[in-house]
Formats: C-alpha cells, sequence, structure tokens
C-alpha cells in the first residue's frame, strides 16, 4: 500500500527519493549528482575516493557523549534525573565544580553529542568549559540517552505519547532543579538550539516560576511561529497532516525516525568519507533545515551521522507540523471533540509568551529554514524581556550552523560569551 522508492539516473544527472502511499505520490526530493574535480558523476555505490578515514573519526562516530568527552580528556559525568510523568532522563556534564552553570539543550532529532561531536575546539560545550563554566548538557524523552520509563518501554505506544510540550512541562524543569541541587546554585545559564527553545518558551508559560531560576536564555535558531517556514519536511508534515497520519499508522512506528542499528548503518554507507555520495548525505542531513555547504565540516558527516537522528516521537513531528499549518504558537491539536475534552475549548490554547519574563537573546540567521527572519520577529514582539537580537552576519548561515558551523565561534558564540559575562550575576 506504500512504498520508498529511490530511483538513480545512468546519466548521472539525478536522482529522486519518492514516497507513494497507493497511486497518490506524497513527495517527491531530488538530488543533484555529486561533482568530483568538476566534474558530474554518475551516482554510483561502487565508486570510492582512495584515501583513509580518520581513525579518530570512524571511532567517534561509535562513541557516546559520556565516552567522547573522556576520551577527550575533559572531566565528563553521567547524570540520571526521573520526571514527574515517569521518564528517566540522561544529563551529561562536564564538571567544573563551584563554577556557574549552564544548560544546554538540543534540537529536534539531536541529543547532547551535539555540543561535543566536532571535538575539542569546535563544539560549544568545550568552549564553554574552557571559558570556566560547569557544562550540563540536557537528553529530553525519546532521544538515544533518555529511553527508559517507570513504568513502560519504548515498544509501548503510551511511551511515545508526548510532543515537544511534556518536554516543557516536566523534563525541562526537572532538569534544571536538578542541576541547582547538585550544584547549589540559584541560577543557571540557559543556551537552547531550535526544539531546545521551543520547550522554553513552553516552560516559560506553563511553568512561570521557573524564570526565577535563570540568569540568560540564549536562544539558537528560536522556533515558535513558523507561518514562514521553509522546510519540506515540516511543510509536508503541514500539508498532508492527514495522510501522514495514515502512513505512519501503516509502518506500525510511534517513534519518528528510529535509532536502530540499520539506520545508523544506512546513514553511514551514505555519508562515508569514502563515498563519492557524500554530496547526497549532506542533502539529505539538510532536508529539513536549509542548505549552507561552506559551513559544514563534511570530513565530519560520519560522525554526524553517527549520533542523529537520535529519536523523536511520531505525535512530536506532527505538532510540529501543526504549527506550521495553524501559524500559531499553540498546544496540540487532537480534533474539536478531543480538544474540547482536553482543553475545553474546540481550539488548542495559545500558549502565553507574556509569561517568559527571563532575559532572553535572540540569535538567527536569513538561510534558516526553520526559524525564518520574519517568524523570529514575530517572536521578539511578544516576548516581554529580551536583551539583544542578532542576526548572524553571513547571509548562508543555516539551522545547524549555530553547533555545527565551521565559523561558529567568529561569528556567533564569541557574541554569546560576551552576553553571557554581561549578565552572569545570580538574582540580577
Amino acid at each position: 500500500m506504500f512504498a520508498l522508492c529511490l530511483s538513480l539516473s545512468q546519466c548521472g544527472c539525478q536522482a529522486d527519493l519518492s514516497f507513494l502511499l497507493g497511486n497518490i505520490s506524497l513527495f517527491n526530493v531530488n538530488f543533484k549528482s555529486p561533482t568530483w574535480l568538476g566534474r558530474s558523476l554518475a551516482v554510483d555505490s561502487h565508486l570510492r575516493i582512495e584515501h583513509d578515514v580518520d581513525p579518530n573519526i570512524q571511532e567517534d562516530s561509535h562513541l557516546n557523549t559520556y565516552s567522547l568527552i573522556k576520551k577527550y580528556g575533559y572531566p565528563a559525568e553521567n547524570h540520571t534525573v526521573t520526571t514527574d510523568d515517569g521518564y528517566i532522563l540522561t544529563l551529561h556534564r562536564i564538571a567544573r565544580p563551584g563554577a556557574t552553570p549552564v544548560l544546554l539543550v538540543h534540537g529536534l532529532l539531536d541529543s547532547s553529542a551535539t555540543w561535543v561531536m566536532m571535538g575539542p575546539n569546535k563544539g560549544l560545550g568545550y568552549l564553554l568549559y574552557e571559558q570556566g563554566y560547569d557544562v550540563w548538557m540536557a537528553n529530553v524523552r525519546g532521544n538515544t540517552y533518555s529511553r527508559k520509563h517507570i513504568k513502560y518501554t519504548t515498544h509501548h505506544a503510551k511511551f511515545w505519547d508526548f510532543t515537544f510540550h511534556e518536554m516543557g512541562v516536566y523534563d525541562i524543569p526537572k532538569t534544571i532543579d536538578y542541576i541547582l541541587e547538585q550544584t547549589n546554585h540559584k541560577q543557571l545559564h540557559y543556551i537552547g538550539h531550535s526544539q531546545g527553545t521551543v520547550v522554553f518558551w513552553i516552560m516559560g508559560s506553563e511553568r512561570p516560576e521557573y524564570m526565577d531560576k535563570i540568569m540568560l536564555m540564549q536562544a539558537l535558531a528560536p522556533v515558535a511561529y513558523m507561518k514562514h517556514c521553509k522546510s519540506p519536511v515540516v511543510n509536508f508534515l503541514a500539508e498532508f497532516h492527514m495522510s501522514v497520519s495514515i502512513v505512519l499508522k501503516l509502518i506500525g512506528v510511534h517513534e519518528f525516525l528510529p535509532k536502530n542499528e540499520f539506520i545508523v548503518m544506512f546513514n553511514q554507507l551514505i555519508c562515508d568519507e569514502t563515498t563519492l555520495t557524500k554530496e547526497i548525505c549532506s542533502n539529505v542531513i539538510f532536508l529539513t533545515t536549509g542548505f549552507d555547504k561552506y559551513q559544514l565540516n563534511e570530513t565530519m558527516l560520519p560522525v554526524v551521522v553517527g549520533h542523529a537522528p537520535a529519536g523523536a516521537a511520531t505525535k512530536q513531528m506532527q505538532h510540529f507540523g501543526q504549527l506550521r499549518r495553524s501559524g500559531s504558537f499553540r498546544q496540540f491539536d487532537y480534533g474539536w471533540l478531543r480538544n474540547h475534552w482536553r482543553y475545553n475549548s474546540i481550539t488548542p490554547p495559545a500558549y502565553k509568551f507574556k509569561n517568559v519574563k527571563a532575559k532572553v537573546a535572540l540569535y538567527y540567521a536569513q538561510n534558516d529554514w526553520l526559524a525564518q527572519p520574519a517568524d523570529v520577529e514575530a517572536l521578539r514582539a511578544e516576548l516581554p524581556n529580551v536583551i539583544s537580537e542578532y542576526m548572524v552576519d553571513y547571509e548562508e548561515f543555516n539551522h545547524l550552523d549555530f553547533i555545527w558551523g565551521v565559523d561558529a565561534r567568529v561569528l556567533l558564540w564569541e557574541r554569546m560569551l560576551e552576553n553571557m559575562r554581561a549578565h552572569g550575576n545570580e538574582n540580577a
């Protein structure tokens, strides 16, 4: 009833990825073939670049966050937190006891590894540690490091019955409480990327008392309104919201893009440094986020696909599609009847930005398909305490460049450190 089709042209000019439901094509994606020495090449899995892959890159693609940190000589720690609704979350720490804590919250389909997997001098987690901070990296429910529950397993549908709403209401507040208790501090710095900003707005809306525990919230590629979103994946979910539900039920998954051995092997087959298909790999990775080949260290692609996608709930992805479709920043839409039962309203309630009273710095970019400047400006108008707003001074900067960009430190991170120093006093 459904099919995923990859067709490779013999002339070497293009490849097409199609998703069919019955006789209906739900989407079709065209990939340009790779070029080598200025010539277009046919996409052929038998072609190989004849040189060795750096053994460190191969190893890092298989190491977990804790092992990555430890490998490069930094003080690594694992911590676990249990939420009020039973999810067991893993926190990773680059420990500097006594220093000001900073909490890093990853984006969609990502994990704590995103802050360190590019290695020392290239990862924001390491940079913050070197600047004297006690670095904590969250993992929200459902990702690689937070797949346990006191009652359910990942084989239960009930385990996956969440969106980013529950992350903002349960995961992040409990994580903050744990860090402050462990460090004996009253406040911490918060840095969120993409979905890591979404969950902060939700925490502020629904748990406003936590705003007093934040020194400064720095939002990288901030997402809330998605009216101008250019992401093909999100726009597909918005346009085909009914069809997507059918497709996902047909293939029997409650987890979207599950991180299992098959997917890891498939990604690494395409993205390994020794293949000539790595340009296609880049396009697949950037399909949801925008394209900026110049800021991506392509040598590190095996590491990237070794850690991402890190897992998310189907319902979570549907919620993003709903935000795009509605143009509003609001809770999950169950349909008018269930909405009335759940919310006492036929439409989902909007989140309350007026409650997000912590100091906020917004960083965004022109080439970000998920956080378009017009949508960030709409968010800016709703937030009551924005102390800094900055569009990255490089027009090709995209959604993933905020965390993986080759020049991210010069273009962005140094400015963030300045803001942290300016707003680094507790209860200030």
